[in-house]
C-alpha cells in the first residue's frame, strides 16, 4: 500500500497542473520553478505581450522565460513505460455529504446540492432550480456585468492616459519654467557681480581723490595755523610794547587781521548734509504726507489708517523720519510752510510710547524745538525759552551721535537756536516732527548732487533700491568735498 501511494505521488509530480496528463515536452518557468507542457504555457499565454502568470503560483514573470527540463522529460518516458493507469481528478460534481450528483442550485444559499439536500429541512423551503437552468441564468447576469466592468475598464484606462499626458505637459512646463528661472537668477548674479565691482572702483576712485584733497587741506590749515600762530606772537608782543612802538605798522597787522577767514558754522555744520524722508507707517492718522514723503500738514479729518505698532496714535500728532541713526553726523534742514498752532522739530529715540504719549523731553526720548504762537522753547525740563535774532522758517538740525549733541540752527543765518546738553546716545535716533492744526512743513533737498547711477539693469534701479542707496552709502561720503562728487 505504501509503495502504490509513493507510485501514486510519482505520477502526480509527473502530471501537467493544466492538461491533467504526462508532461509532453516539460518546460519550467525560471522564475518560481514549476513546470508545464510547452504547448499548454504557451496557450495560456496566448494574447500578453507581458506580465506573464504562474497557472499554479499565479507568480508574475517579466518575459516568457521557460526553460527545458530534459530530467522531468526523462522521468515521464519511464513511467510510460510501466504502463500505469492515469491519474484521473478527483469527481468535483458530488456532494460532499451525500456522495451524489449535484444537479440543483439553491437560489437562497447561492450554492449547488442534490436530491438528498433538496428533501433536506435546510433547502425544503428554498426555491431552487437545474444546474442548467440556473447557469445561463447567472451567465446572462454575469454578461452584463461583463459589459459594466469593461466599460469601467476603458473609463479608468482613458483616464489614465489623459492624467499621464497632463501630468507630462505639467512637467515639461515645469522644467521650462525652472530653467528659464535658473538663466535669469545666472544673469543677475554676473549683473551684480559686474556692478559690485564698479562701485568699487569708483570708490576706490573716490578714496584716492579724498586723500589727495585731504592732505592738501591738512598742508594748507597746517600753513594757516603757523601763519596764525605768528599773526597772534606779534599781536601778544605789540599789546605789551609802548604806544609808540604798538603803533608803529599796525595798520599792517590789522590788514593781516581782517584777511584771516574764519570757518563759519554753515561750512562745518552743512558738509554733514543728508537726505531724510518721511515714514508713512509711523505718521500719525491726523497727518498727511507726500507721495514722495518729502512734506507732511496737519488735517482736519484723521485718515483710516492700520493701527501698526510703530504708527503714533495718542494725542500728539507725530511721524519720524525713514531712517534712524546710531553713529556718524548727520545734518537736514525742514522749511516751514504754515505755523499753524504748534509744531516740534528734532529727534526722537526708538522707543517712544507711541500709543500712550511721551514727556517732551530728553528724559521722554524727545530731543526737539517747539513753535507756538511767534515763541520758541527747547523742550528741555523745564523748557527753555528761545529768542531768536530772526523768526526762523527754514530749521536745520545738526547730529552728532558720537558726541552726544543735537544742535538746531536758523538755516537761512547758520545762527545757532539751540545746542541740547551733552548726552550719551545709545538708541537709535531719528528725526522727528510734530504738527498741530494748520502746520505744514516740508523736507528740503539735499545740496549734494547725486552720484552717477551705475547700475544698468532696470530692477536695481527701484525706488527702495534707490532709497537704500541714498541714505546708506551716500551719508558715509556726504562729508566729501563737491569736488569728489
Amino acid at each position: 500500500m505504501a509503495a502504490a501511494a509513493q507510485l501514486g505521488n510519482l505520477q502526480e509530480e509527473a502530471t501537467c497542473s493544466i492538461c491533467l496528463e504526462y508532461f509532453k515536452d516539460p518546460v519550467m518557468i525560471i522564475e518560481c520553478g514549476h513546470n508545464f507542457c510547452r504547448s499548454c504555457i504557451t496557450q495560456s499565454w496566448e494574447g500578453r505581450d507581458e506580465n506573464f502568470p504562474c497557472p499554479q503560483c499565479r507568480a508574475i514573470s517579466s518575459g516568457k522565460s521557460l526553460r527545458p527540463n530534459r530530467q522531468l522529460g526523462n522521468m515521464v518516458e519511464m513511467l510510460k513505460q510501466l504502463h500505469l493507469p492515469p491519474v484521473k481528478p478527483p469527481e468535483e460534481n458530488l456532494c460532499e455529504k451525500h456522495e451524489e450528483k449535484l444537479r440543483l442550485f439553491c437560489a437562497e444559499d447561492q450554492r449547488m446540492i442534490c436530491w438528498v439536500c433538496r428533501e433536506s429541512k435546510e433547502h425544503k423551503t428554498h426555491s431552487a432550480s437545474p444546474i442548467e437552468e440556473a447557469a445561463e441564468e447567472h451567465k446572462v447576469k454575469l454578461q452584463e456585468w461583463l459589459l459594466v466592468l469593461k466599460k469601467q475598464e476603458g473609463y479608468f484606462l482613458e483616464s489614465k492616459l489623459k492624467e499621464g499626458e497632463q501630468y507630462k505637459t505639467m512637467r515639461n512646463k515645469l522644467r521650462t519654467e525652472k530653467n528659464k528661472i535658473e538663466s535669469e537668477f545666472e544673469k543677475l548674479r554676473q549683473l551684480l557681480k559686474e556692478n559690485e565691482q564698479t562701485l568699487h572702483r569708483r570708490l576706490e576712485e573716490m578714496e584716492k581723490k579724498m586723500t589727495m584733497i585731504e592732505n592738501a587741506n591738512i598742508i594748507k590749515l597746517s600753513n594757516q595755523i603757523t601763519a596764525l600762530k605768528a599773526l597772534i606772537t606779534e599781536i601778544e608782543k605789540k599789546s605789551e610794547a609802548p604806544a609808540w612802538e604798538l603803533l608803529k605798522n599796525v595798520r599792517s597787522t590789522l590788514s593781516r587781521c581782517n584777511n584771516v577767514k574764519i570757518q563759519s558754522p554753515e561750512m562745518v555744520v552743512k558738509s554733514y548734509k543728508v537726505m531724510v524722508t518721511l515714514d508713512p507707517d509711523t505718521a500719525h492718522p491726523a497727518l498727511l504726507l507726500s507721495k514722495r514723503g518729502r512734506r507732511v500738514r496737519w488735517t482736519v479729518k484723521a485718515q483710516p489708517l492700520p493701527d501698526t505698532p510703530k504708527r503714533f496714535t495718542h494725542f500728539s500728532p507725530c511721524v519720524l523720519g525713514s531712517e534712524g541713526f546710531t553713529s556718524g553726523r548727520h545734518y537736514w534742514e525742514v522749511q516751514l510752510l504754515q505755523e499753524g498752532v504748534q509744531w516740534h522739530v528734532g529727534v526722537a529715540a526708538e522707543s517712544v510710547d507711541r500709543k500712550r504719549g511721551f514727556t517732551w523731553s530728553p528724559e521722554g526720548g524727545v530731543w526737539a524745538v517747539q513753535g507756538c504762537g511767534g515763541q520758541y522753547k527747547a523742550l528741555t525740563s523745564p523748557p527753555t525759552p528761545l529768542s531768536p535774532c530772526e523768526k526762523p522758517l527754514k530749521l536745520g538740525v545738526y547730529l552728532d551721535y558720537e558726541g552726544g549733541r543735537l544742535s538746531l540752527y536758523n538755516a537761512v543765518s547758520m545762527e545757532l537756536l539751540y545746542s541740547f546738553p551733552q548726552e550719551h546716545f545709545t538708541q537709535r535716533l531719528f528725526p522727528y516732527f510734530c504738527l498741530w492744526r494748520g502746520a505744514e512743513l516740508r523736507l528740503l533737498e539735499s545740496d549734494t548732487p547725486p552720484p552717477t547711477v551705475i547700475y544698468s539693469s532696470k530692477n536695481l534701479q527701484t525706488p527702495t533700491f534707490q532709497r537704500i542707496f541714498f541714505t546708506t552709502i551716500l551719508p558715509h561720503v556726504a562729508m566729501t568735498p563737491r569736488s569728489l562728487m
